[in-house]
């Protein structure tokens, strides 16, 4: 058991746009968020994930290339942080490192996810003990693997006085039910920013819509919408969780090809926003009466999606995490940071109420410092 109350939590998600770096001291009751730093990816390693993440045949020398760098990019992330805030790598209990997702196969007769950024690496070059593989010990207890920031959720944003839910949207979207009785829920509920992302990025080689500008410039395509919501995902029961291996750029264009009509780019935008906020709203009637939610992630700061978002869910107060005391950017790698002090302190985790596994267990491996 460490006696340093300060951990760093690293994350890149499914939108591949840097690693979210986050310093959390655990010393009182509620997490604290001291200071936070994202590093970029180098564009052509960034070009080499999203192929990954595709599925396209790639030979193991790459992959092992990608692995190794990623490492090296969340190792500069850590120590950067460090250097910005003054503090040194002995101050540091440990990294808790979800490294970057290139696959999630869940619900299959050999079930896996798979995260690369070589923990060894960042231990190595930052001198501060690793956990990492945070997921997989969950599949291995018959859980999804994710979602796993809900875990965090709870701790933070849960009230005694009102039903709140969370909504984390990301590349993928998923929600966190939180009523005051303690009966928690969670699940992705399918694309967040991924396929926004990737059509912008076709048509305006830009990697996201800034506050959902360009959706807001079309009209949504309800032929189109139809389709994207035919999908055998948003009828699967929970728990369940999903990522870029389903809803990706491949599958975007097949369903504007199953439409037969020719759309507007500006109307395929309008309607991937009306599609993510549809499937959250859709979520929510499934499984809670909130009243109040509060969203984190990227999509926080897309002031289209939160208008929208709010017009569906009229009668429920609809906010950013920031109005709680925590900045939406940086609430999932603070729950990677909470994962490792849970690890290291040797307590099991109960993920059963969000990812379906048969017990709480520990998660990930740790990979100790040569001073630890």
């Amino acid at each position: 058991m460490s006696d340093s109350h300060l951990y760093i939590g690293m994350i890149s998600g499914t939108s591949v746009d840097g690693i979210d770096c986050a310093l959390v001291d655990f010393s009182a009751n509620h997490p604290k968020l001291l200071a936070a730093h994202c590093e970029p990816y180098p564009s052509a390693l960034r070009h080499d994930i999203l192929r990954l993440c595709e599925g396209e045949n790639l030979t193991l020398s790459q992959y092992g290339k990608a692995h190794i760098e990623i490492g090296r990019c969340f190792a500069r992330a850590a120590l950067e942080l460090l250097a910005n805030t003054g503090t040194s790598a002995e101050q540091i209990a440990a990294i808790g490192s979800h490294g970057q997702t290139i696959w999630h196969e869940p619900g299959t007769p050999h079930p896996f996810t798979l995260q690369i950024g070589d923990p060894n690496t960042i231990a190595q070059q930052t001198g501060i003990t690793t956990v990492a593989d945070l997921r997989g010990r969950d599949m291995a207890a018959g859980g999804q693997g994710a979602p796993l920031a809900p875990l965090l959720h709870c701790s933070i944003f849960h009230s005694q006085n009102v039903d709140r839910t969370v909504i984390n949207i990301g590349g993928i979207s998923n929600v966190t039910s939180l009523p005051r009785n303690k009966e928690f829920l969670a699940f992705d509920t399918g694309p967040g920013n991924v396929l926004m992302d990737y059509w912008i990025n076709k048509h305006h080689a830009r990697e996201f819509d800034k506050n959902g500008e360009w959706a807001a410039s079309g009209q949504f395509n309800l032929a189109l919408l139809n389709a994207l919501l035919d999908e055998p995902y948003f009828r699967e029961p929970i728990p369940k969780s999903t990522g870029r291996e389903l809803f990706n750029g491949a599958w975007l264009e097949r369903k504007i090809s199953a439409c037969g009509a020719s759309i507007a780019p500006e109307d395929v935008q309008a309607t991937l926003l009306t599609f993510t906020v549809t499937t959250i709203v859709s979520a929510l009637d499934a499984i809670c009466t909130p009243q109040e939610i509060y969203v984190c992630g990227g999509g926080a700061h897309n002031a289209t999606l939160m208008s929208e978002l709010g017009k569906v869910a009229s009668d429920i107060s609809v906010a950013s995490t920031a109005e709680l005391g925590v900045d939406p950017d940086w609430v999932e790698a603070m729950a990677f940071a909470w994962m490792a002090q849970e690890t290291l302190n040797n307590r099991p985790i109960d993920t059963r109420a969000f990812t379906g596994a048969k017990s709480p267990v520990i998660l990930g491996g740790i990979y100790r410092s040569n001073s630890a």
